[in-house]
């Protein structure tokens, strides 16, 4: 754990594009509180208004949890995911056009103080954590693919090219019991770097291309743009519309 000298210092980068789509279901934000900082990436469905809102509810109800009780802890991230769930069926309420709705959810919160990270998700939007270049943890998709590859029924199947790809089991707005997935708080060292990002940025790149391009990058920025560049090559050899993509890009450093 960093010593509350040494605080962590951190370099953010973002993106949310439209792709080749009509409009951009997906929502990004970020906000800062003290030494706490706080992330949150979603991916909406529902048609084109409803993915629209509900991608749009999740991040302003998380960011709004956040900015009014702004705390580190494993119960703090499932709390905003509960929050932003219920500001999501009171939008539906209120707007019975919008019912089909939902959204993914990936939330991050850093205690640069402390020198640690806490994170929740609901669906395929995912958190990577890398050390040392390479890659250490990840989120499991919430999705139908992901369930068959787990229960066996599925052996070498690729999330990113299964045609059952995009069905989701666990999501913010649907009527299910699942809970989100929760990182406990765990210690960050300066070098580490993250990655939350919807499916329509992580389809397009493999994992050990990340590993590569991170070595390459001595930004987030950097990395950011180089991995969205990949992406954007890969998507372009395929003949179908490029989804929304979202991004957030973090480097973990020591502040002077």
């Amino acid at each position: 754990m960093a010593d509350l000298f040494q605080r962590l210092a951190l370099n953010v980068a973002e993106v949310s594009s439209v792709g080749g789509r009509s409009s951009n279901q997906d929502a990004i934000g970020r906000a800062e509180r003290g030494e706490l900082a706080c992330f949150v990436v979603s991916d909406g469905a529902g048609g084109h208004e409803g993915g629209e809102v509900a991608a749009r509810t999740v991040v302003q109800s998380v960011l709004s949890n956040f900015s009014e009780k702004p705390g580190f802890s494993a119960d703090a991230t499932p709390a905003m995911v509960a929050e932003a769930a219920i500001a999501v069926a009171r939008s539906k309420k209120q707007r019975p056009a919008l019912q089909g709705m939902s959204a993914t959810v990936a939330l991050a919160l850093v205690d640069r103080a402390g020198g640690q990270a806490t994170w929740a998700h609901m669906g395929d939007t995912r958190i990577y954590l890398f050390r040392n270049g390479r890659l250490l943890q990840a989120t499991r998709d919430h999705s139908m693919v992901q369930q068959m590859i787990d229960a066996g029924l599925a052996a070498g199947a690729d999330p990113r090219s299964h045609p059952k790809r995009n069905v989701l089991y666990a999501a913010i707005g649907t009527d299910n019991e699942v809970l989100p997935a929760v990182q406990p708080p765990l210690a960050l060292q300066a070098g580490d770097a993250i990655l939350i990002c919807t499916d329509g940025l992580w389809e397009w790149v493999a994992e050990p291309q990340m590993e590569m391009l991170l070595a390459q990058s001595g930004s987030a920025q950097q990395w950011l743009d180089a991995i969205c560049a990949v992406a954007d090559e890969r998507s372009g050899l395929v003949h179908k519309a490029r989804d929304n993509f979202s991004a957030q890009a973090i480097f973990i450093g020591e502040a002077p």
